[in-house]
This record gives C-alpha cells, structure tokens and sequence, in this order.
C-alpha cells in the first residue's frame, strides 16, 4: 500500500487497530489525536502497539483551524476513517460530504458499533454489547452455564476493525476506476452477526442446536474441547476428522470407538475418560506426546509463553525488544520483506514535522494552541 495516504481521526480499539492493520501493510497512517489524548486508558500512551507505524499529529478538533488543518490534510489523502458516534465529524465540519468537496475520491471509513443508521445508532456501547445483541457472545462458554466474554477479539478487532479494512481496500480499488470516494459503514454489530455465516450454515442443516457448549465446535463434543493437566495446565483439542481422533485416543492411550465418535450419546462417557487420561500427566510432558502427531493437540498457552514458542518466534509472531512485545504484522507477502521492530510514536510527537510536510503552517497553528506538541 505504498503511497496511500490515510488520515485516521483519533478513537479507541477498532479504528486505530484498522489504521495499524494498513500501516503494516505500507500505507502512509496519520492519526490526529485530540488534545490531552482520550484518556480513557491507564498506562503510557507512548507503549499503545496500536499506534505503531503511524504518524501522530495533535489537533484541537473544536478550532475551525485545525478543522481546517484536517480539510487541507484530506486534499492528498486517499482514506478518512473515523469513530464516532453518526452525526459527530459532521458538527464537526469533517463529515464526508465536506470532504468530498476537496477530493471526489476520498474513502470515508466509519468505525462504529451499531452503524450509521438503525433504532440503537446513537446509543453507547462497547465490544460485549455488540456481540450480544448479534448473537456471538450466546454461544460463547460451558452448556449450562453462562456466556463467557472473548476478551475484545470478536467484536472489537474481529467484526469491526477488519470488516472496516476489508472495506477501505474493495472502495480504493472502486475510487481509482471511478474516481469517486464513498463511505464504508463498519459496524461491529454487522460484522460479528457475519462472522456467523458458518454456524447459521450448520443450524439450517439441523447440525448445531441454539444452545451454549452442546456443539461440535462450541466444546460441546470431547473430541473439540479443553482439558485440565495435573499441574494445572490445559490441553486444547481438535481432533474433528476421525483418523485425527484416533490419534487423540492412541496418544492417550484410549480404547474407545472411533465409530462412535459423532454419537453424542457416547459424548458424556467419552468426555470422561479423556479428562481422566489429561489429568495423569503435565502439560509438558502432553506436547512432548502429541507435538509429533496430526491429532490436532496443543498446550494452552499464555500471552507471554506464546512469545516464546518455537514456531511463534521461528515466524517472528510475536516481536520483542528490551521487554516490549507485539505481534508481527500479518498476513505475509511474498513481494515484501515483513517490517522489523518498531515502537509506537508517542501521540503530538510528529505534529510539526507532519504539518510542515503536508505544506500547512504548524508554527501558527501551535502558537494558537490548535495544535500540540507531544503529550
């Protein structure tokens, strides 16, 4: 993506998580924060992964000056992405219809969660709220018991931000045919109901049941699941296809019948006896056992263990520096090296260097107070 230029309007989760998602991918990101930054987050805003590869400028929004900073900025951009709430950049004065004014072919991104129109559209919300409301977080935990949360990963980064950059890329690849821009409408609930595709597939066959942990891949079946280890670890299992399975039973040295493995009437007996195998030895020594196989085994592990694993570090998954970690960009390209390590600039630290690049004059918008300097 080299030599697209986004403009991203500062927010929190998705839309940054989108703009590093195109900055690793090699497109120019500038994000402009707002004074003071969200301050929503504890922590040193300089060590926000989320920020890496972009440039970060601090403009005061509520000045018709740095609004008009961002009008300027928007004459050579080729994305907008923005997360507010509908109706905020445009009392803003940078709602798309006012871009479009200075580039017919800007991509207007909109990150939200309950999307541009719709009864809940001005209501707040947050990642579980998204989820709940389109039906993912139902299926998520233990039959019986109630619905488990999956961290920020479904919602958040998974129906939001990438639904927002699969869109930015299908509406540049249009504005350079048709030279017209257009708003792509990323909500998280749209996106996580899509993500859905699959099981809604599986319930019109009959296949998967409306209800929590009693399915094939919701760890209802002992073959898809999690297992406790005698020091407390856990084992992640899945072994779907039969000739997999028979290799979960070999490595636990199990006599049960592969035949029976899709009779959920054999499920409770089977769950049994292979939470019984898990728990005689340590999580260790059931990687040494399946490592070598195809059975579909592996050790659950934490964030930090997952850094250092072999495989993870063989592919650069996990990037660490003097005790800072993130993950390598991804997907890969054969036609480009992967970006080494970088740090995230600290937000306001490139704001002269970038107004003064972009032809604006940063000296009189930072003597107005209309933009600043590193927070």
């Amino acid at each position: 993506m080299a030599g697209v230029r986004v403009i991203e309007l500062g927010g929190m989760g998705p839309g940054p998580f989108a703009g590093m998602t195109l900055a690793d991918m090699g497109a120019e990101v500038i994000r402009v924060e707002r004074p003071g930054g969200l301050g929503v987050f504890p922590g040193d805003p300089g060590l926000d992964v989320l920020n890496r590869g972009k440039e970060i400028v601090c403009l005061d929004l509520k000045r018709p000056e740095a609004v008009e900073a961002v009008l300027s900025m928007v004459e050579t951009a080729d994305v907008l992405t923005e997360g507010n709430r509908p109706g905020v950049a445009e009392r803003l004065g940078l709602g798309p219809d006012v871009c479009w004014e200075r580039n017919a072919a800007l991509v207007y991104g909109r990150m939200t969660g309950w999307g541009q129109e719709g009864p809940l559209s001005q209501r707040a919300g947050h990642d579980v709220s998204y989820i709940a409301l389109s039906g993912a977080l139902h299926g998520i935990g233990d039959a019986g018991g109630p619905p488990q949360i999956p961290m920020n990963l479904v919602g958040d980064f998974g129906g939001g931000a990438t639904y927002l950059v699969m869109g930015v890329l299908a509406a540049l690849l249009e504005a350079r045919t048709t030279g017209r821009g257009q708003v792509v409408d990323a909500a998280i609930v749209d996106g996580s109901a899509h993500l859905l595709a699959g099981t809604h597939g599986l319930m019109n066959t009959g296949t998967w049941r409306d209800e929590r942990g009693v399915n094939m891949l919701d760890g209802g079946a002992p073959y898809y699941a999690i297992y406790e280890t005698s020091d407390g670890g856990h084992m992640a299992v899945g072994s779907i296809e039969p000739k997999f399975y028979a290799l979960l039973l070999e490595g636990l040295g199990l006599d049960l019948e592969v035949s029976a493995q899709h009779d959920r009437s054999s499920w409770p007996e089977a769950r049994r006896r292979i939470a019984e195998s898990f728990a005689g030895r340590t999580r260790a020594e059931w990687t040494e056992v399946f490592e070598p196989t195809d059975a579909c085994v592996a050790p659950v592990l934490s964030i930090l263990e997952a850094a250092e694993h072999p495989h993870l570090a063989d592919r650069g998954g996990v990037l660490v520096e003097d005790g800072f970690a993130q993950p390598g960009p991804a997907p890969r390209f054969s036609g480009h090296p992967r970006a080494g390590f970088e740090r995230p600039h600290r937000p306001g630290a490139d704001t002269r260097a970038v107004l003064d690049r972009l032809g604006l004059d940063a000296e009189a918008l930072l003597a107005t107070g209309a933009a600043r300097e590193a927070l």
